[in-house]
Formats: C-alpha cells, structure tokens, sequence
C-alpha cells in the first residue's frame, strides 16, 4: 500500500466476557504469548502494510494500553506526520454515555480521518492475534469492485456473538447472522476486520448517525447487502479470537505449536512489540522445563509443562506448574501446585498451595492476588 490507507482500531470490545482479565486493562492490552500484548498484532500487520496512520478508540482502563505504545516507537510509528492517536472515551450524546457502538465512535473521527489524505479505511477490532498481508485484501478489494470487504474465517466456536456469514460463488455476502442451535461444526464467520473507502465509511455513518443506529454490523452491513457490493476476503491463515476466558486460554496453549507460533509470528510480518531490556532466565538446578514457552528475566527452581510463563515470573524449588499461563513479575511460592490455571500479573501463590481448574474453563487469579 502506498500511504493511501489509515486505520481505525477499537481497544475495547470483549471486557464483559474476559471477566477477571479485564477488569484493569483494555482487550487490546491483554497479554498473550509470553510478551505480546493483543495490540501488538494489528499495530505490526497495519505497518508492515505502511499503513501509517492509525487512530485507537478506547473506552475505558486504558491506562495499561497507553503504556505499552508509548508514542508508537517499537513500531515505528513515533513520526512527524501520521502515525498513532489514542482517542481517550468521551461522552457526547444526550445520555451523557460513552459510545454505545461503532458507528456513534466512527460518527466523533470524523474530523481526524477528513483531516487524513488516504482514501481507504481499515476498521478494526483489537481482540484478534492475525498475520494478514493486508496488501493483498486491498488488491481483492479493487479486483472486485467492492464497496466494503468483510474479512472472515472458518471456526468451530460459534459462540452467540459470532456472526456467521454466507456468500456466493463470487464471494459477495448475501447474509449475516447470528448462530442458532442448529449450527454445528465449523462455519464461516465476520472477523470483525474491515476495508473500506474513506468517503463511502464517512456517509454510511453520518446517515446511520442520523438515524439513531448504533451498531456497524446490524445497522449497515446487514441493512446494506442488498444496496451494496459487500465480499467476503477469506483469511485461510490461522488467527486467534479472544473473547472468553476459554478462548483466551485456547489460543495461548495453541501457541505450543511450533507450526502455529511460525504462522503467526512471521508469515507475513514480523509481531513487534515493546523492547524490554530483561535479563535472560535462570534455570537453577530443581529446573525441570517440557514444551513449554519461557520469558526473559524468568527464575525457574520447579517443573514446568505445556505453560507459558511472561517475564520475571519465579517459580520456587519443588514447585510444579502444568497446563497454565502465569504473567509477568508473578511467584509460584516452593511446593505450590497449578494444573488449568491463570495468573495474572503481580500475583504471589504461596508455598504449599494448589490450585486446578479445567481445560475448558481455566481458574483465573486476578492481578496482584496473593493466593
């Protein structure tokens, strides 16, 4: 792409179903991987694109999220011209509430993408780890004569928030919807990323605005088929929807797979993310580590299988961790056991202790709780 494309990204979307993950972060800044935050998959595959202008809608807890994009230098995107936007929540309708869907949050950008010279947008939700060569939606997006392309993917987890899309031979969407009983199997659902003309976006939202409407998928994607050029561009790669508990746990244990992490980490692009300057891990003699993903600044004195543990955890002598996710600065006191558990940041599980949930729906232990 050149520099005729910016982006909007929304940071929140799935906190009420992420339950104790999000009660002090945004989506777009959840942990995932060891030392990657969610954000850090869109903000990589946007640049690698050179799409450089790129504005963040929040809503709320956004503080973590402003920390680990500073001002877009791991990204390269700490420039003169362009670059990041964070949009803090704000409150502008007769309610006095925060947005209450896209097309009320696309409706107050007006004036920063009119201000912006690219002619296309790529909407976005910040809830998805994706390796997408974005060029290549653009060109399928032209060769079709598309007015909005909608990027889906085949799944299996059909929850009720999924919207499961059907097309035809041409790839045009001839219906949205939500799944019902009958749904099994895997089907072929909105992954909630769009690409889209700037101008077309803005008149689509004002008239919406205008009419009340809220939602983006329901109050234009569904009430357009008929009216608009509206394709589908399969993602055949692997991506990875976090928007429950199980899902996030899914995701993460999928990343085991060395086949997985080299699809989604360097297909495309390469995932950036915040340079820390940590201290390779110490592995003391009580070490004993099995397929297991390890971040910097890691002290391991206990077993560890099939994990993954964020930086600056420690993990005592005779202490065993299995099937788990323990975030950064955590410790796993000498002796305590986890099997299907969740840490979250700055927690302290004490000696002796054990804790076991379920493949699943994993135990989750809220940030700095001491257990």
């Amino acid at each position: 792409m050149k520099n005729h494309t910016m982006s909007v990204l929304f940071a929140s979307d799935a906190e009420n179903h992420l339950n104790d993950l999000t009660i002090h972060r945004t989506t777009a800044s959840l942990p995932f991987g060891g030392r990657y935050r969610l954000i850090d998959f869109a903000l990589s595959n946007l640049v690698n694109a050179n799409v450089t202008t790129i504005g963040i809608i929040t809503r709320n807890n956004y503080n973590s999220l402003m920390d680990h994009i500073r001002m877009g230098r791991d990204w390269d995107l700490n420039r003169k011209n362009s670059g990041i936007t964070v949009f803090p929540p704000f409150v502008f309708n007769s309610a006095h509430e925060v947005y209450k869907g896209k097309i009320e949050a696309l409706y107050t950008l007006r004036g920063f993408m009119m201000d912006n010279n690219e002619e296309y947008v790529i909407i976005a939700n910040t809830n998805i780890a994706f390796n997408i060569d974005f060029e290549a939606v653009e060109q399928f997006h032209i060769s079709k004569g598309a007015d909005i392309t909608v990027l889906t993917y085949n799944t299996d987890d059909t929850n009720p928030r999924k919207i499961i899309v059907s097309k035809d031979k041409n790839c045009r969407i001839t219906d949205l919807r939500y799944p019902v009983a009958s749904d099994a199997g895997k089907q072929l659902c909105n992954l909630n990323i769009y690409f889209i003309k700037k101008d077309l976006l803005i008149s689509l939202v004002d008239n919406a605005y205008a009419h009340g409407a809220y939602d983006f998928e329901k109050d234009i994607l569904q009430k357009k088929l008929g009216e608009l050029y509206i394709m589908s561009y399969e993602v055949k790669d692997y991506v990875a929807v976090i928007d429950r508990i199980p899902t996030y746990f899914k995701r993460s244990m999928d990343l085991l797979d060395p086949a997985v992490r080299e699809e989604l980490f360097y297909k495309h692009s390469t995932i950036l993310t915040k340079v820390k300057d940590s201290v390779p891990t110490k592995y003391k003699e009580g070490a004993d580590v099995h397929n297991s993903i390890i971040a910097d600044g890691c002290v391991i004195d206990g077993t560890v299988e099939n994990s993954i543990l964020f930086r600056s955890v420690k993990v005592g002598k005779g202490a065993v961790i299995r099937n788990s996710i323990i975030m950064e600065n955590s410790i796993v006191m000498d002796g305590a056991e986890l099997d299907y558990t969740i840490t979250d940041k700055d927690v302290i599980i004490q000696s002796g202790r054990k804790l076991s949930g379920y493949e699943s729906y994993p135990m989750v232990v809220v940030k700095g709780k001491v257990i």
